[in-house]
C-alpha cells in the first residue's frame, strides 16, 4: 500500500489493471483503423516524424479514461492532450501510438505506452506497454514482484557477452552529424560482433523486448519521455538495468537511454556511451 500526495492510501495494482484495459481499448481502436487506413491521411510533424488522426484518436480515448482514474494527475502526452500542470503530484506520460511510421506502412511493431509518474520521487509507479499487432500487454506497478506480459512473469535475459547478444537501437534523426555517425558505427559493430542489431521502429516495444529477454540491450538518444517512461520502468522491474548515456538516472527526461540485462551492461555501455564510438 502506497500513499498519494494527499495521504490517501493507494494500491497501485488495480490502477495498473485499469490502465491495461485502457491501453487495450486504444489498441483495439488502432487495429481497427489500420484496416481502413490510407497514407494520404498522414501529417508530417518533422523529418521522419509523422502523426495521423489515429494517433490523435487513440490519445483522446486514453486521456479521457485516465483523467477519471487519477483526477489529481496531469498529462505529458505526445499529441498534447489533457491538462498540463508541472506542479501536479502525478503525471500520466502517454504515447498513444509509438511506431507511427510502422503503422502508416502496415509494418509491426507499434504500441500504446502509458506510465504514471510520481513528480516528487521522480519515478514511475505504473507502466503499461501494449503492442498492438501481437496483442501483448507488458506491465508492472510500484510494489509488484516483477513485471508481466499477458499475465505471465517476465525477466531479462542471462546473456553475458555482446557476442551472444541481440541489440536493439534506433536511428537518431535531427542530430549532429558526429552523433549520427556514432550510431551508424555502433550498428555496424553489433551486426558484425553480436547476434545482430535490429531497428524495430518503436522504442517502447524495444524496451519491453529487453524486459522479457527477446533482446539483450537497447540504446537510443533524442527520445521523448513518452517513448521511454513505461518501458524503462518495466525493464527495471524485470531485473534489468537502465541508465542515461552519462550512466545516471535521467533517462526518462534526459533524452538518452541504455537498457540491458545486468550481465552484459558494462560491455554494452562502454561500446555505445563510452569513448569507443561516441568520440
Amino acid at each position: 500500500m502506497e500513499q498519494t500526495k494527499n495521504n490517501i492510501p493507494v494500491d497501485w495494482e488495480p490502477i495498473c489493471t485499469r490502465v491495461r484495459e485502457i491501453a487495450r481499448e486504444a489498441g483495439d481502436y488502432i487495429a481497427a483503423e489500420r484496416k481502413r487506413f490510407t497514407a494520404d491521411r498522414v501529417e508530417v510533424k518533422g523529418v521522419h516524424n509523422f502523426v495521423s488522426y489515429v494517433d490523435k484518436g487513440a490519445e483522446r480515448i486514453i486521456v479521457e479514461a485516465l483523467g477519471a482514474l487519477v483526477p489529481e494527475a496531469a498529462f505529458v502526452a505526445e499529441e498534447g492532450s489533457g491538462r498540463v500542470d508541472a506542479e501536479a503530484p502525478y503525471q500520466w506520460i502517454v504515447d498513444p501510438l509509438d511506431g507511427t511510421t510502422n503503422f502508416v506502412h502496415g509494418l509491426p511493431p507499434y504500441a500504446v505506452s502509458i506510465a504514471l509518474w510520481d513528480t516528487q520521487t521522480k519515478e514511475a509507479v505504473v507502466g503499461v506497454v501494449y503492442e498492438v499487432t501481437l496483442q501483448e500487454s507488458f506491465y508492472t506497478w510500484k510494489g509488484a514482484s516483477g513485471a508481466f506480459c499477458n499475465g505471465e512473469p517476465i525477466h531479462v535475459s542471462e546473456v553475458a557477452g555482446v557476442d551472444d547478444a541481440l541489440v536493439l537501437t534506433g536511428l537518431a534523426y535531427g542530430l549532429d552529424a558526429k552523433v549520427v555517425e556514432h550510431f551508424e558505427r555502433s550498428f555496424a559493430y553489433f551486426n558484425r560482433n553480436s547476434h545482430g542489431a535490429r531497428r524495430l521502429g518503436s522504442a517502447a516495444t524495444d524496451l519491453v523486448y529487453v524486459a522479457c529477454g527477446r533482446a539483450d540491450a537497447f540504446y537510443h538518444i533524442n527520445l521523448s519521455p513518452w517513448d521511454v517512461a513505461a518501458g524503462a520502468f518495466i525493464v527495471r522491474q524485470a531485473g534489468g538495468v537502465v541508465t542515461d548515456f552519462a550512466g545516471g538516472t535521467d533517462y526518462t527526461f534526459g533524452r538518452s537511454v541504455v537498457a540491458t540485462n545486468p550481465l552484459v551492461r558494462d560491455e554494452i555501455f562502454r561500446l555505445v556511451a563510452g569513448t569507443e564510438f561516441i568520440k
